[in-house]
C-alpha cells in the first residue's frame, strides 16, 4: 500500500495544494470505473438471468453453460463488491487498508477474483477439449469425461478460490493484529513501514502462485484449440466445396472470439500483478487508474459473450417478449 498520512499532515499547504490539483483527476477517473463497473454487473447480470431462465425452463443445464453462469454470477459479484470498496475507498482515501471494514471487503474480493480466473481457466479447457480436433487416445477420451467432470471441477474451483481467500484474509489480519500490539496508530505509519516483508512476500506470493496456477492450465489448452482451429481451417481452405465461404467465415469468426478471449483474459491477469505487485496509496492517481485497467476487461468479455452467443440472444429475446 502507498502512504497513509495523517489528518494533521493532510492539513497542511502542500498536500491541500496536491488534492487540489488532483481532486478533479482522480473524481473523474472514479465516476469511469464506477461507470465501467454498473455496465459490468447489467452484461454479467443479463447472461446470469438469461441462463438462469434456461435452467428453470429445461430443469438443466449443459456443461458449457453451468461454466458460464458460473463465470458470469463470480462477476457479477465481483463488481458489486468493486464497487462498495471503492466509494469506501473514495470517501475515505487515508483510511488504514488493514482496518476491518477492508478486510471484510479484501476477503469478498480475493475469493471472487480468484473465483472468476478459476472459471475463465476452466471455461477454457472445456472448450478446448470439447471444440479441438486433436486425435490423441487422452484427447478423445476426455471429450467424453469432461461433461460429467463439471460439477466437480466448479467445486474444486471454489475450494481453491476459498483457500485464496483465507490465507490472504489470515496476512491481513496478522498485519493488523500486530499495529494494534505494538500501539501504534494505523493512519500514522507510512507506507514504506507498512510494505514490510510479510505484505511483500506473503501477499504477493500467495496470490501470484494461486493466479498463476488456472492462468497457466487457460494458456496451455487455449493454445492446443489456437492450434487445432489453424490446423482445421487450412485443411477446409484447401478443399474446393460450395460450402468454403462459409466454412472460412465460421473458422474466422471462432478465432478473432477464441483470440479476444485470450488477450482479455491475459490482461486482466498481468493488471492484477502488477496492481499486487506495485506500492500505489489510495489517494493516488495511479491507484483509480489500475483500477480501471483491471476492471475495462470484465465490461468487454460479458458484451463479446452476448454478442457472440446466439443461445443466449434467443433467450434474451424471449425473456423481453
Amino acid at each position: 500500500m502507498g502512504p497513509i498520512t495523517s489528518t494533521e499532515e493532510m492539513n497542511t499547504g502542500h498536500a491541500v495544494l496536491g488534492c487540489q490539483t488532483t481532486d478533479k483527476t482522480i473524481i473523474t477517473l472514479f465516476i469511469i470505473l464506477v461507470l465501467l463497473c454498473v455496465v459490468a454487473v447489467i452484461g454479467n447480470g443479463l447472461i446470469t438471468i438469461a441462463l438462469g431462465m434456461k435452467w428453470l425452463l429445461r430443469r438443466t443445464l449443459s456443461a458449457h453453460n453451468k461454466l458460464l453462469i458460473s463465470l458470469a454470477a463470480s462477476r457479477f459479484c465481483l463488481q458489486w463488491v468493486v464497487i462498495g470498496k471503492n466509494i469506501y475507498v473514495f470517501l475515505n482515501p487515508t483510511s488504514f487498508p488493514y482496518n476491518s471494514v477492508m478486510q471484510l471487503l479484501n476477503l469478498m474480493g480475493d475469493f471472487l477474483t480468484a473465483a472468476t480466473i478459476w472459471f475463465c481457466s476452466l471455461l477454457g479447457f472445456f472448450y478446448c477439449v470439447k471444440i479441438a480436433t486433436l486425435t490423441h487416445p487422452v484427447f478423445v477420451w476426455l471429450k467424453y469425461r469432461v461433461p460429467g467432470w463439471v460439477p466437480w471441477m466448479l467445486l474444486s474451483a471454489v475450494g481453491m478460490s476459498s483457500l485464496t481467500s483465507i490465507l490472504c484474509f489470515i496476512g491481513n489480519h496478522m498485519i493488523y493484529q500486530n499495529y494494534v500490539r505494538s500501539g501504534q496508530q494505523p493512519w500514522n505509519v507510512t507506507g514504506n513501514s507498512l510494505r514490510n516483508s510479510l505484505e511483500k512476500f506473503y501477499f504477493i506470493s500467495t496470490k501470484i502462485i494461486m493466479w498463476t496456477i488456472p492462468t497457466i492450465i487457460f494458456n496451455i489448452f487455449m493454445s492446443l484449440l489456437l492450434i487445432s482451429l489453424v490446423r482445421h481451417m487450412k485443411k477446409t481452405l484447401l478443399t474446393f466445396s460450395k460450402h468454403q465461404d462459409i466454412w472460412a467465415q465460421a473458422h474466422i469468426k471462432a478465432l478473432l472470439l477464441l483470440l479476444s478471449f485470450i488477450i482479455l483474459f491475459i490482461s486482466c491477469f498481468l493488471t492484477l500483478v502488477l496492481s499486487s505487485a506495485s506500492n500505489i496509496p489510495f489517494q493516488g492517481f495511479r491507484y483509480w487508474m489500475w483500477q480501471v485497467a483491471i476492471h475495462l476487461s470484465t465490461v468487454i468479455h460479458p458484451i463479446v459473450i452476448l454478442l457472440s452467443n446466439p443461445g443466449l440472444r434467443v433467450v434474451m429475446r424471449r425473456g423481453c417478449c
